[in-house]
């Protein structure tokens, strides 16, 4: 496989409106980082809700992981995602009555894909969990004993962030993660995502308003503008 994400004369409108993207060619190949920006209604959140599925309606190609989206069924669709793509939103989307491992192990009940790797990687998907929680620098104590509706903010990131991870995923799709983090932690979380990411392989696909993270990245995609380098 050349390319996790293949995106071809990809065009979605809402109705009655101009076009919110056109996007001639995109690809992005195994392990690349690519940082989208633009605007507010440059059609960011949009464009991730197209590739990951969520958003029917367009004109074009979206390809990942070798599967074009347009060709499977919605429930088809939706284990596609749950085997192929981790996603980091800005709300976390965590559930709060949940302790940190049985929060991160999510993807593995409803992808058994990731499952066998998460198991493959540390000898059980528990354990896998526990070593992406360590790996990003939380406590132990933390893992059985706290509810994620206890911890602070950028605690909460991190095990967002675990759970993205786990499986290794061949896409990671972060929606504005770091927009609740003071300068200090965000780079603190970026290095550490990034060294993981760097030992899974995953490719990187993330929305941000933040022009400093965009040092970060080796490409970059302009909405608004439709800028791709």
């Amino acid at each position: 496989m050349t390319h996790i994400l293949h995106l071809k004369n990809l065009q979605f409108s809402w109705p009655g409106q101009p076009p919110v993207i056109e996007l001639d060619q995109l690809h992005l190949a195994p392990g690349e980082h690519l940082f989208i920006q633009g605007p507010s209604g440059s059609g960011k959140t949009t464009l991730l809700n197209l590739i990951t599925g969520l958003q029917p309606g367009y004109h074009g190609a979206v390809t990942v992981a070798g599967r074009e989206l347009a060709r499977l069924s919605s429930r088809a669709r939706d284990q596609f995602r749950a085997d192929h793509m981790g996603l980091l939103f800005q709300q976390f989307n965590l559930l709060p009555y949940l302790n940190l491992v049985d929060n991160v192990t999510l993807p593995c009940t409803l992808s058994a894909a990731r499952r066998t790797t998460a198991s493959q990687d540390s000898g059980s998907v528990d354990r896998e969990a526990e070593r992406l929680l360590t790996r990003l620098q939380l406590p132990p104590q933390l893992f059985r004993q706290r509810r994620t509706a206890e911890l602070s903010i950028g605690q909460q990131q991190r095990v967002a962030a675990a759970r993205a991870l786990i499986g290794r995923p061949a896409l990671i799709i972060a929606d504005e993660p770091t927009s609740a983090l003071d300068h200090a932690s965000r780079d603190h979380f970026i290095q550490l995502l990034f060294e993981e990411l760097e030992q899974s392989g995953s490719t990187l696909l993330m929305v941000s308003h933040d022009p400093a993270l965009a040092a970060r990245f080796p490409r970059h995609l302009q909405l608004g503008a439709a800028t791709i380098c």
